[in-house]
């Protein structure tokens, strides 16, 4: 008996399974594969790949570049070439070179200070020059250039010790 039921349980498991597997295929006709039409970003790709080699043919350059007259990557100098239309140059003179004349140093009156005095008002004035603060009477040094000469209210004159010309700070 074990032989036929188990004959059995085969034949219906067996006819299950094609039933089953007939039930998971069609036969229906498959509509044709979609095809995709070239995006947009596709025809710009192209244009701009387009624009790019016409770009890259007017950078070209049309002439020939001159061969300079030296070597820059040398260090001893090559013997001059005679250019074909340079003309011939005039004769420079030589000139005695210039005393070298040093510019003023850039001087500002910060302030001035008034103390009331017996002989009179004592004044002090605050002088920025070269990074530096003097605090300076008549006749006091600011730098090594110049000497208080004397001060105002308002105005500081000051001497140049190399030309004995007089310049003028003012309260601003």
């Amino acid at each position: 008996m074990h032989v036929k039921r188990t004959a059995t349980i085969v034949l219906v498991g067996g006819a299950l399974a094609a039933w089953f597997a007939g039930a998971a295929t069609s036969n229906r006709a498959l509509p044709p594969p979609v095809i995709p039409k070239p995006a947009s970003i596709d025809a710009r790709g192209a244009e701009l790949a387009g624009e790019i080699a016409r770009l890259h043919e007017a950078l070209r350059p049309s002439a020939a570049p001159r061969m300079p007259g030296r070597n820059l990557f040398t260090f001893r100098a090559a013997p001059a070439q005679a250019m074909p239309d340079a003309a011939p140059r005039p004769a420079i003179t030589e000139m005695p070179p210039a005393s070298p004349v040093a510019a003023p140093p850039v001087l500002k009156l910060a302030g001035i200070s008034e103390d009331p005095g017996e002989n009179g008002p004592l004044r002090q004035a605050f002088i920025s020059a070269q990074g530096q603060l003097f605090i300076v009477k008549e006749g006091e040094s600011v730098t090594a250039r110049y000497r208080v000469a004397r001060i105002s209210s308002e105005v500081v004159e000051l001497t140049d010790l190399t030309d004995n010309t007089t310049r003028h700070l003012a309260l601003r």
